[in-house]
């Protein structure tokens, strides 16, 4: 175990130190090329960042609106009848929007809930299963500036509902 501790320590150190060699070894201006990639990230910070404080203010307001109470009592007797948990509802509509929201959202399962229950194990999965949809896609669509998303939604969308739903069925099995 301390080998793989160690492994892990100086990994990161030896690719930076590797990248330097091989850039010397080629004759490029390592530093210079760093710094061009600085100034390109900075632009690509500032071009999303309104789509960023977007998406922060709809996840706050959806949060403190309780909306998601309001949906999840919507939909509880059908989710009674397909067997998913209803403390489920929140982390499953949050998590396609906000990894930063769904992880309060988990938190507060686990601690209601417990870590090693079956839906503490539901949300570990789903957490770890599916992806923030909404946050990636806009994130790279207004990076290189793709108008059209449609598609893309409801592909990363589905993923997003196999995801869950594979979620549960895996848990209960285990």
């Amino acid at each position: 175990m301390s080998f793989i501790n160690f492994l892990s320590s100086v990994s990161m150190p030896m690719v930076i130190l590797f990248i330097i060699i091989y850039g010397v070894r080629e004759k490029n201006k390592v530093f210079d090329s760093f710094l061009d990639g600085a100034k390109e990230g900075i632009k690509t910070t500032l071009s999303i960042l309104p789509t960023l404080v977007g998406l922060f203010f709809a996840i706050g307001a959806l949060r403190s609106s309780g909306v998601l109470d309001l949906i999840t009592k919507i939909v509880s007797p059908l989710l009674n009848i397909l067997n998913f948990p209803t403390e489920l509802v929140p982390l499953s509509l949050l998590r396609p929007i906000s990894g930063s929201g769904s992880i309060a959202v988990a938190t507060d399962i686990m601690k209601n809930c417990g870590v090693d229950t079956l839906i503490g194990n539901i949300a570990s999965t789903i957490m770890g299963s599916t992806e923030t949809t909404l946050y990636t896609i806009a994130i790279y669509t207004s990076c290189v500036k793709v108008k059209k998303t449609r598609y893309i939604l409801l592909a990363a969308l589905t993923g997003d509902v196999v995801g869950i739903i594979a979620s549960n069925i895996v848990c209960r099995f285990l």
